[in-house]
């Protein structure tokens, strides 16, 4: 039977592209929806950790799709907003974001098929928090521009002047999401740089 912290990761997931489906419609009300769901999606990252912990039902299952879930949230949200373009999103950036994430699953599955399972770094978990921190800046940025254009009288030129002044804001935080991510890559290739040789030089059994 599927432990609860098991359910919650899974549920993570179906909301990640929920989350991207409501993003792309370009409506200020889909905006706000997807902003809450990214919200919700978030906190059952800490919540499925804490019950696995506290309830002692760690799984091999939540040890490798947790952190997969997690990249499948990130994605989704960096490529939703590349389509909306005046946020200005790098797509290169998001494509080192790709890239990197593809990679270090790919390490996870070598080190599976060699009967481990490779647990989270510092390096990662720290990446995780500013990958998340950055789209929880790019989705107040989106909130702004749509108030901007709802709201009238004094309140709709705060939101305009706050859009105006934080609009860079996307760009930036997601190329910074995008190195600390490869520094946190850099550090799983060190650290597994033995187990990655024995792959490449040994049949598998």
């Amino acid at each position: 039977m599927m432990t609860l912290a098991n359910k919650i990761t899974l549920l993570r997931a179906a909301l990640s592209l929920v989350m991207f489906a409501f993003i792309l419609l370009p409506f200020w009300w889909a905006r706000f929806i997807a902003t809450a769901i990214f919200i919700l999606a978030a906190s059952t990252d800490w919540v499925d950790g804490k019950i696995a912990r506290e309830t002692n039902t760690i799984t091999p299952f939540g040890a490798i799709v947790d952190p997969f879930v997690d990249k499948i949230l990130v994605i989704a949200a960096f490529f939703a907003f590349v389509a909306i373009r005046p946020l200005n999103v790098p797509i290169w950036a998001v494509f080192l974001i790709l890239l990197r994430e593809l990679m270090v699953s790919n390490l996870r599955a070598i080190a599976a098929l060699d009967g481990k399972v490779m647990a989270a770094e510092r390096w990662g978990k720290f990446k995780t928090v500013v990958q998340m921190s950055a789209i929880g800046v790019i989705f107040f940025v989106i909130v702004l521009m749509h108030l901007a254009h709802l709201l009238h009288g004094p309140m709709q030129k705060v939101c305009w002047m706050s859009f105006v002044t934080l609009i860079k804001f996307p760009y930036t935080v997601t190329a910074i999401a995008a190195v600390i991510t490869w520094i946190s890559a850099i550090s799983y290739l060190r650290n597994n740089w033995d187990l990655l040789k024995k792959s490449w030089s040994l049949p598998c059994k």
